[in-house]
């Protein structure tokens, strides 16, 4: 009978762990982002050059310009992924990343496990938008592991020294360190808001304000300790000023709460404003503040949900009504059922089996979902050929361009929106969209190929213009050629239009 006295513990574990396998089948995805392709081929010339671009290699439009590299350290990581395992090692890799985020989550939740798992799987279908084979990925774990470290160093100081640690790894991880910094604000913030109200006294504020001042300036000074060096202190802030990220960038937009895709976000934030007001105890301070700076950062991005539901969560999880009852009386009474520890062993090899099964079909359909969203046959035809080099790619496609025609073939734009900047982004959407000067556009940057999906504007406008051919086309992609007048009975001009099913 002690045996079976001690399976709440034991229920404990197999409930962490059947979360766990859950959610490596759920955070799993293709690598399909697309700016994973210029990531790669970032982290490629990283690992055979030895040394960073500090310059743009891969663009006609800004080559030669200032770029920093941010994220130099994922970039890396992530080719020498690719390099040994391919897709497959991609898609594993970042399933555990994001999962190990959600995971401590998991234990920041109070009350009982079986609910905390709950309100976790809850939080990580209200970010899952956010999900994908990419480097955003490590700024969800960091952000979690900060969170953590935080909250457990108010018990445990010693804790807080492996924050700064965690702060330079990232720094060189994303440029979503900024988020570091700013929740160590608003977390010391929020316990002087304590303070004031009285419900926190000075003496035992007083030390952890000291410790989160401490813990902010040596984030602040580590900053310069990367490849970019001091340029690292602006570029969070250029990036949120950015209208082209904004316009073009998805992830930049705010939620459409119209979508199905966000509404369970929505409902998060309608949960966390009824566990705030059914608290039986005021909430306090160094919880709300960096509840609403988090909530404000989603509502301005879709790309911020997941750090919303990192502080959210527990909120929502300590506001259950089981959350804080006794459970000591039923923790005392045995469990009459013999087939319990069979059943949750079986119910953790199905979830195991099945997330093991879905990483296997990822890895598979990797080649297809790839032909869905790229154009793998467009490509490469122009690899195969000799075209101009100079290549007007649809914004979406300009890192997949990059990854598999650099270094032959340089395109217009691509995900890099920072280096590209507002201006020339507007000079893309003008082109794309027939804006007026749109042919001023093609002439000043004097692009000669254009490779842009069939039902582009673009493409059906120059499909009428004499004085552009096209080389291919598939349902996927179409490429226009500038035709020279100064060059005669050129094969490129005089062949007809491949198309892609006979290729």
């Amino acid at each position: 009978m002690r045996r079976i006295l001690q399976t709440p513990h034991t229920t404990q574990i197999a409930f962490a762990a059947i979360l766990l396998f859950g959610l490596l089948a759920m955070t799993a995805r293709n690598a399909t982002d697309p700016d994973l392709w210029w990531h790669l081929r970032t982290g490629q010339w990283i690992v055979e050059t030895g040394h960073l671009p500090h310059s743009d290699p891969f663009s006609f439009t800004r080559a030669g310009h200032a770029w920093v590299s941010h994220e130099w350290l994922s970039e890396v990581v992530f080719y020498e992924l690719w390099k040994d395992a391919g897709a497959a090692g991609l898609i594993v890799f970042s399933a555990i990343i994001t999962t190990a985020g959600f995971m401590l989550l998991y234990l920041r939740c109070p009350g009982k496990k079986h609910w905390a798992a709950a309100a976790t799987v809850f939080g990580a279908w209200a970010s899952a938008p956010s999900w994908g084979v990419r480097p955003q990925m490590f700024t969800i774990a960091l952000a979690s592991l900060l969170l953590w470290l935080l909250e457990g160093g108010e018990d445990r100081p010693r804790l807080l020294f492996w924050i700064p640690p965690l702060f330079l790894l990232w720094l060189n991880l994303h440029a979503g360190f900024a988020l570091g910094p700013a929740l160590l604000f608003a977390y010391g913030v929020g316990l002087l808001f304590e303070t004031a109200a009285g419900s926190t006294p000075w003496q035992q504020a007083r030390p952890i304000l000291l410790r989160i001042l401490l813990l902010l300036l040596a984030c602040l000074a580590l900053v310069p300790l990367n490849p970019s060096g001091a340029q690292l202190y602006r570029y969070p802030f250029d990036t949120l000023r950015s209208a082209g990220m904004r316009s073009f960038i998805v992830e930049w937009f705010s939620p459409d709460f119209h979508e199905w895709l966000y509404r369970p976000f929505l409902l998060v934030c309608l949960l966390v404003l009824v566990a705030l007001a059914s608290s039986r105890s005021r909430p306090r301070g160094r919880v709300i503040v960096p509840l609403l700076l988090t909530f404000f950062a989603a509502l301005d991005a879709v790309r911020h949900i997941p750090i919303f539901v990192l502080v959210a969560i527990p909120v929502i999880a300590a506001a259950l009504p089981v959350a804080s009852a006794s459970s000591a009386v039923s923790q005392r009474r045995p469990d009459s059922s013999r087939f319990r520890p069979l059943f949750i062993g079986a119910v953790l090899i199905l979830i195991a089996v099945f997330a093991l099964v879905k990483w296997v079909s990822l890895a598979r359909n990797q080649d297809a979902r790839e032909a869905e969203q790229f154009p793998r046959k467009a490509v490469a035809f122009l690899r195969a050929g000799d075209y101009p080099r100079r290549v007007f790619v649809y914004y979406d496609w300009g890192g997949y361009a990059i990854w598999e025609l650099y270094p032959e073939y340089r395109v217009f734009v691509d995900g890099r929106a920072d280096l590209y900047g507002d201006d020339l982004l507007r000079q893309f959407k003008t082109a794309v969209h027939l804006r007026t000067g749109w042919r001023d556009v093609l002439d000043r940057w004097k692009v000669e190929a254009i490779l842009v999906p069939p039902s582009c504007a673009l493409a059906q406008a120059l499909l009428l213009d004499p004085n552009w051919h096209a080389a291919f086309s598939d349902s996927k992609a179409m490429i226009m050629v500038r035709k020279h007048p100064a060059v005669e009975n050129a094969d490129i001009f005089q062949r007809p239009i491949v198309r892609g099913a006979r290729m």
